[in-house]
């Protein structure tokens, strides 16, 4: 878990890929638990230590993801989350990148919680995306992607319902072959700090094939 900034309010790290937000029914690491680890060892903090959980990554998605280390902050940042002022951009990796150079995305999704799959339905809740055409080679395009919206799993499905699914996207992607990584990464987080009130931003870029078309 590599920590991209740390004070008394914030953690920001760098999730890896394929490590679940928090404890789930494989029982593998996961970051929360990571994270706090890492607080109570580098404080030396007694008892049970406190990180809110702001936002979250699908399991096989890595990059900036942040915590609130009071809940005072995390209640700050939620408001953020709610009133969509706590920016998310993405980087994907499409295959069919007969898509337009930009364009928006607006759908209403719906999740089915007995296999955690989502897809496009008039029942679903409001999906808004905003997307950026970087980069095209053979037939995959890289995007910048921005949420206007965090629903669950939006970023895929939406892509995917326009047949434009994600590289690797082994549950969105027919296409996809055993083994592939999903090409989708947090790049940037933009928030307001809770206590000092600045505007602060965070990157990470992926690394490798198919990010470096």
């Amino acid at each position: 878990m590599k920590v991209l900034y740390e004070d008394n309010h914030l953690l920001v790290v760098e999730k890896p890929v394929n490590v679940p937000m928090q404890e789930d029914a494989s029982k593998d690491e996961d970051l929360l638990t990571m994270a706090k680890a890492y607080i109570k060892e580098k404080y030396g903090k007694p008892g049970e230590v406190y990180l809110g959980l702001i936002h979250r990554l699908d399991r096989p998605v890595g990059g900036v993801c942040v915590f609130a280390r009071t809940s005072k902050a995390a209640s700050r940042l939620s408001e953020q989350v709610r009133n969509h002022s706590f920016r998310k951009q993405y980087l994907a990796v499409v295959q069919d990148n007969s898509l337009d150079d930009s364009g928006t995305f607006t759908d209403r999704l719906l999740k089915d919680h007995r296999n955690n799959t989502v897809r496009v339905d008039p029942r679903g809740k409001e999906a808004i995306l905003h997307y950026e055409v970087l980069k095209r080679r053979d037939n995959l395009a890289l995007v910048k992607v921005d949420l206007e919206t965090g629903r669950s799993h939006q970023i895929r499905v939406q892509f995917s319902s326009r047949n434009h699914p994600l590289w690797g996207d082994q549950r969105y992607n027919r296409k996809a072959t055993a083994g592939q990584q999903i090409a989708l990464w947090s790049h940037m987080i933009e928030l307001v700090h809770p206590v000092s009130k600045e505007t602060m931003t965070f990157t990470s870029d992926p690394k490798g094939y198919p990010f470096d078309l």
